[in-house]
Order: C-alpha cells, then structure tokens, then sequence
C-alpha cells in the first residue's frame, strides 16, 4: 500500500516538485499551503509522513508552529522540516520539537529521498520498541487500596505460599488473571513457569491436544507433534485456566486423571509433571453442575481454596488511582500525552456500572486521550463530557441539577432543599450509599448526614452502608437516622 506524504510549502513550485519526485517513487502526496489547509487535511485522513516548509505566507500557523502541534497528537509522525532561508538556530529549534531531520533548500533528489526513508524507519523502530516494551510490561501490579482490595490482597498473601489449588470466581474484566500471576509470583514456584490456557478461545478438537499432547489427529502431525503440551510446558511452575467451565466433558475427565496422579500420557510413555493449577470462571458452576456440564467431583477438586473477586463498581474507590495507573501505563507505551482526569469525570466513572470491570475502564480511558489529545495548553484537564458517550449517558449527572424544576421560581429555602436533594441523592449513588465516605465528601459529620438524609427523605426504605474502621462494611437500619 502506498505511503500517504503531506506536503506542506507556500510556494507551489516547490510543492509540484516534491510532489513529482516522490509520485515516482510510488508515494501518494497531498500539498497544502499553509496551516489551514494542512490541519485540515491531517483530520481527514493521517498522513503517514510530513515535509513541512518554516516559513509560510498566509498562514495562521507557521511551520514550527504546525510541527509543535502535530507532534503532540501524533508523536511518533516522522516529520521533515525544510527552509530556503534556514538557520543553525531554526534548525535546533525543529529537532527539539520532535522533527526527524531539517533540509536546506534547494537539495536533491537524492538526499530528500534517502532522508525520507530514514525517518520512516525511525519510526518504523520506535513504534515495535514501544510495542516490545508493552508486551514485558509487569502484569502483575495490583492497583487500589480500598478496603474490597485490601482484603483482596489479604487473601493472595495467605493463599501464594500455599500448595493448594485455587479457583478464582467474578465477572469478566474484573481481574481473574492478575490475581493468578500475583498468586504465581508471591509462591514458592515464582521462578518457574507461568503459563496461560483459554480453552474458549481454542477448536474444541485441539483442546486435549494443547493441554495434554494427547490427539490422535494432531500426533499424526510431525510438525505439531515436536511441540510440547501447555502441561509439561507449566512443569515446576503454574497452569491457569481461563473460563475452566468452557472445557468439555472428555478434557474434564482427563484433567481429573492428571490431579490424581499428576501424570501426562505422551508417545506412549508417561512423564510426572508438577504443576500448581489455578483456574477462574464466570459462571453459575453450581447450575454448570446441574446441567451436567461440569463434572462435581472435578469443582471440589480444583476449588479447594476459591477466591472472589469483586466488581470494579463494589469497588469504585480504586477508580481514581486506577485511572491515574492507565494514563502512565499509555503514555509510557502508547506515546499519548499524560492528563488529568477532572474530579468532575472521576466521580462520572465513580457513578458507571462497568459492566466490564477494569478491562472496561482501561478502554475508556485510552479511548478518552485519544480523542481528546490536549490543546495548545498542555495542562487542560480531561472534562465530564469527554468521557465515551456511554459513561457520559449512564453516570449520574452530578454536577448538574433537574432540569424539569425551574428553581428560579421557588423560595430560597424551597430551591436550596430540592438542590441539596438532588446533591446528596447522586453523592450517595457516588459512594454506593456508603455513609462514612459521602459524610467525608461533602464535608458533614454522619450524625448530621444522617438527619438531612431523613429530612430529604432520600434512601427510606433502603439500607446505607457504612464503613467501620477495621474496613469492613457494617449495614445501618435506617432507624439509626433518628440520632
């Protein structure tokens, strides 16, 4: 596929020859004139490189003033800057904005084109760095420190040391697989293996194959045959099976062989194999079981010690610093620019469902510097309105009142009692009716909290929660409004 050049030059002689040169050489080439046009064409289609002329007449912008721009939003875009009337200093100033090179007019054929393909692999290599640097990325750094976290992390101290083989239960996106490698890590087989296994994703007639080596078809395979099963590949380590219930009922009964005697069954010859499985799921196994799609005695033995995991909104507390922990992550390698998250959007976050737990909230979050890339002003903060239109559409608007009262018309203590309504209504959905964390919020003692709760008549007929100071959740009746 063609490489898509911008041509950026006031003068149209000079366009047409860039244009002509590299036309020859296969290129596709779109010459603007000035700021205008360029930004213009750039939002239209990203180009896949820039020559860009310093000075330019009739245009908002000049060239370094384009350069400076562009490379905020695009960082790793290869951009030539090129100037008839060029200096040492207006060189230096390009390179420190992030051009890959600068070119005195007039230069030749030969030069623009060596120059041009140099910086096209430049770039080529700083996007595989960056995407090598993700891949090595430490997967196994826990973020949050609510009490649900806490508690969490509680659990994975006492279980890592352990023997026992755990069964990790929660929703999708929740965290099943960090919580296995945090496991794996904190154990005493950290130095060996850590494999992964997702039978969802892989043909049901390679299932046993993969797991055991053990398929008469792909045995057949010579190619297939040499490599080993994800068993012996876990050796001394630590197998984790993703979605154990998506496993069919002939592998569940190999597994079920392999943990009583920890024996794999290849070529005819039987090789010990010491593997410390860990395995998760999302569904109901007790209605799996029921159904006959889960064999009992495999549950007993593979959830001798189960863990659940809580769901992003149980604990919406953590949504700031993990908001914090993904903008770093993307801005170290994803070349986005770093942001702040107003409190206006964290609590919009803080009020979503997030149906897919943290998986979700990475998404949005990238989805979010992505298409709001900052403005001239490096330090503009990441608004409400910003945030992926679903967030924006189920969050609770807290910053904005009932649009239907018109308060203009009321008394003051009539409009400050319908405010504070419908104030204290979304800072209770914020917190997930968590008395001591709202209390702290809006600046009230909870005694006070609770009576301006009943006076309201906000949450009556529920349960509010409250957080004792062990960090565990306590339920207050409503009757304890009366204090």
């Amino acid at each position: 596929m063609a490489k898509d050049v911008l041509i950026i030059d006031d003068e149209a002689d000079i366009r047409r020859l860039i244009s002509d040169i590299l036309e020859d050489e296969k290129y596709l080439c779109r010459s603007p004139a000035n700021s205008q046009e360029a930004l213009k064409l750039i939002s239209e289609k990203i180009p896949n490189a820039i020559i860009l002329d310093v000075w330019l007449q009739n245009s908002e912008l000049d060239g370094l003033g384009i350069l400076e721009m562009v490379k905020k939003q695009y960082p790793l875009m290869p951009i030539i800057v090129i100037s008839g009337h060029g200096t040492i200093e207006t060189a230096v100033s390009a390179i420190k904005l992030g051009a890959y090179d600068y070119i005195e007019k007039p230069f030749t054929h030969d030069k623009l084109m060596i120059v041009l393909k140099r910086a096209y692999e430049s770039a080529r290599l700083r996007r595989e760095n960056l995407e090598l640097k993700s891949k090595v990325i430490d997967r196994t750094e826990f973020v949050g420190n609510s009490a649900l976290a806490n508690k969490l992390k509680s659990e994975i101290e006492k279980i890592a040391p352990t023997s026992g083989r755990v069964m990790i239960h929660g929703e999708i996106g929740c965290g099943k697989e960090l919580t296995a490698r945090l496991i794996h890590k904190s154990s005493k087989r950290s130095n060996g293996p850590f494999v992964v296994f997702k039978p969802a994703t892989v043909p049901l007639n390679k299932i046993m194959y993969e797991l055991f080596g053990e398929n008469e078809i792909f045995e057949k395979n010579t190619i297939l045959n040499k490599r080993p099963s994800l068993m012996e590949m876990a050796n001394n380590g630590t197998l984790y099976i993703d979605e154990v219930t998506a496993l069919p009922i002939h592998v569940q009964n190999r597994l079920l062989k392999f943990l009583r005697d920890e024996i794999i069954e290849k070529k005819g010859k039987q090789v010990a194999a010491n593997v410390r499985i860990i395995t998760s799921n999302t569904r109901d196994l007790q209605q799996e079981i029921a159904n006959n799609n889960f064999k009992q005695d495999l549950y007993y033995r593979l959830n001798v010690v189960p863990i659940n995991i809580p769901t992003l909104y149980e604990r919406k507390d953590d949504i700031a610093a993990l908001v914090r922990y993904f903008v770093m992550q993307l801005v170290k390698f994803s070349g986005l620019k770093e942001r702040l998250f107003s409190s206006e959007s964290i609590a919009a976050l803080q009020a979503y469902k997030w149906p897919g737990n943290i998986r979700q909230l990475r998404n949005a979050v990238e989805h979010t510097l992505i298409m709001h890339p900052p403005s001239n002003n490096d330090c503009d903060d990441i608004k409400a309105e910003m945030l992926p239109q679903d967030v924006i559409n189920n969050s609770v608007k807290i910053e904005k009142p009932d649009n239907n009262i018109d308060m203009m018309s009321m008394p003051l203590r009539e409009a400050r009692e319908v405010f504070e309504k419908q104030y204290l209504t979304a800072q209770m959905h914020r917190f997930n009716n968590n008395i001591s964390k709202t209390s702290t919020f809006v600046g009230m003692e909870r005694s006070a909290l609770h009576r301006k709760l009943k006076t309201l008549n906000i949450h009556a007929n529920n349960k509010i929660n409250s957080e004792k100071s062990d960090g565990s959740i306590a339920v207050e009746e409503q009757i304890l409004m009366e204090v």
